[in-house]
């Protein structure tokens, strides 16, 4: 069993981007800015906005983290959102998902600047990315694929199964890794909660990505022998052996499917780590203008 480092990897990026985001600041006077909207006070998602915001810090950018009462309207948010869309100053924006119940994620999404949506999940980015076209790439799956790249496996010819089909993670992930390229060139199945035979389907697998949001879904008698697997999942429990008062899980029983696996991603220290890289490499594109052009 090799581990996909996610510590490791996400580091030298980073060292990259930093590098990078020093150039970009030298040559045009201000540093690449990323504002992320919180409303509301979950816990999770504080915890990943003070990560986004620190890294931010880390590689040179500049960060603004804009707060909202849990009870703010949707129109107050998306007028924020327009006024964000305006300034030449802003490079990328993110809202921090989940929202409460009475904002729609869908429209919120829609109305951010798709030249600004560095999570990569405006319809305009699923759809450029979709033809294989230039855009933002949803962070996760965008984080995934460089890691791939990073450790030199060989994807070309191989049956990759995605388990889960959201648009944050699975779908993105099945055309990725469809597409005609490197990493890439894989015959995928896209599998879900729904699908007949599931562990059939996964046993089957050269690469499993699992994105399904179940602790340990992924068991080894799942898992074939010398399988590459992603785990994507960060399922939080509380805990009394951490500081935090929680604990992470992944989508995949770690333990058992390590011991059969040739390749496998840990929780944590692996794919979250990799978003994080995504999201920058995306804002310096923003800032640059090499995927839309300012």
């Amino acid at each position: 069993m090799n581990l996909l480092d996610g510590k490791l990897v996400s580091a030298k990026i980073k060292e990259d981007i930093k590098n990078e985001a020093s150039a970009f600041t030298a040559k045009s006077g201000r540093k690449p800015h990323l504002v992320a909207i919180l409303v509301g006070n979950d816990g999770g998602s504080e915890t990943y906005v003070a990560s986004k915001m620190r890294n931010c810090e880390l590689v040179g950018f500049e960060s603004t983290n804009i707060r909202y009462h849990v009870d703010v309207t949707e129109d107050e948010l998306i007028a924020k959102i327009k006024e964000i869309n305006q300034d030449p100053n802003i490079d990328g924006l993110i809202v921090q998902l989940p929202l409460p119940k009475h904002i729609d994620p869908e429209k919120i999404t829609e109305t951010i600047d798709h030249r600004k949506d560095v999570d990569g999940f405006h319809p305009i980015n699923l759809g450029r990315m979709q033809r294989n076209l230039p855009c933002f790439i949803p962070a996760t799956p965008y984080g995934i694929m460089l890691m791939l790249e990073h450790y030199g496996i060989d994807t070309a010819g191989k049956k990759a199964v995605v388990v889960g089909r959201s648009n944050i993670v699975g779908s993105p992930m099945s055309i990725l890794l469809a597409r005609n390229s490197n990493p890439g060139n894989c015959t995928v199945t896209l599998t879900h909660s729904r699908t007949a035979n599931l562990k059939e389907e996964v046993l089957a697998a050269d690469i499993i990505v699992a994105a399904i949001g179940r602790k340990h879904f992924v068991t080894a008698d799942m898992v074939k022998e010398d399988a590459i697997v992603i785990d994507v999942g960060i399922n939080r429990e509380e805990s009394t052996e951490t500081k935090s008062g929680f604990k992470l899980y992944g989508d995949v029983d770690f333990e058992e499917v390590s011991k059969k696996s040739s390749w496998i991603t840990p929780v944590p220290g692996g794919v979250g780590l990799m978003t994080i890289v995504g999201l920058l490499k995306n804002t310096l594109e923003a800032a640059k203008g090499t995927v839309y052009p300012k």
